[in-house]
């Protein structure tokens, strides 16, 4: 057990953690001014996972193939978990809006794995870490709203209509960077397919 692979597992454990944190804060006795920052704390705590997995198994050269597999899978499952998270409780996101995210990340992921069983590997693009980041930022945004929601400065319904906004734009990025990837490996997606 490496740090970068502990720190990946970590990520999936987050996942769950940011889930019932948000959808029981009231049953745990959290106060609603305090939540988003305990959701922020974890998000944080995830991101940073996931920057120092890679770098610290290039630096100690620790990259594996495992290692390779799990951290896009731990991001993905981190990420869905985040905005599948955000369909209830205050924000109420769109669920069908947030599915977009989940079948695109599906549809990349099989294909890899269909491409990689027959000798081609597929690598990722930078529309796909460009992605990552928009879905991050528009967590944070989420997150940054409910402060003010928290204190009473806002109503609930700016915070759903602003979130539902924040969210539109990055499943319009996100649909393009799929689109994009298959684009850019079409000859090698059609050599792996016709093995």
């Amino acid at each position: 057990m490496s740090v970068p692979l502990c720190l990946t597992l970590g990520r999936l454990v987050f996942s769950p953690v940011f889930l019932v944190t948000y959808l029981y804060y009231e049953r745990w006795g959290i106060p609603l001014a305090w939540l988003p920052y305990i959701l922020i704390l974890l998000l944080t705590l995830a991101e940073l996972s996931d920057l120092f997995d890679g770098l610290i198994a290039r630096k100690k050269n620790q990259v594996t193939d495992l290692g390779k597999l799990l951290d896009p899978m731990a991001d993905s499952i981190f990420r869905l978990t985040v905005f599948l998270t955000f369909t209830q409780g205050l924000v109420q996101l769109p669920l069908l809006l947030v599915c977009l995210f989940l079948y695109r990340d599906s549809m990349i992921s099989t294909l890899r794995t269909v491409c990689a069983l027959r000798g081609v590997a597929l690598a990722a693009r930078t529309s796909g870490k460009v992605k990552a980041v928009v879905q991050a930022v528009a967590a944070y945004s989420i997150l940054l709203l409910m402060i003010p929601y928290s204190l009473g400065a806002i109503p609930l319904e700016w915070l759903q209509h602003l979130s539902l906004w924040i969210v539109a734009v990055t499943a319009v990025y996100t649909l393009f960077s799929g689109v994009e990837y298959f684009i850019a490996n079409r000859s090698y997606i059609k050599r792996a397919l016709a093995r």
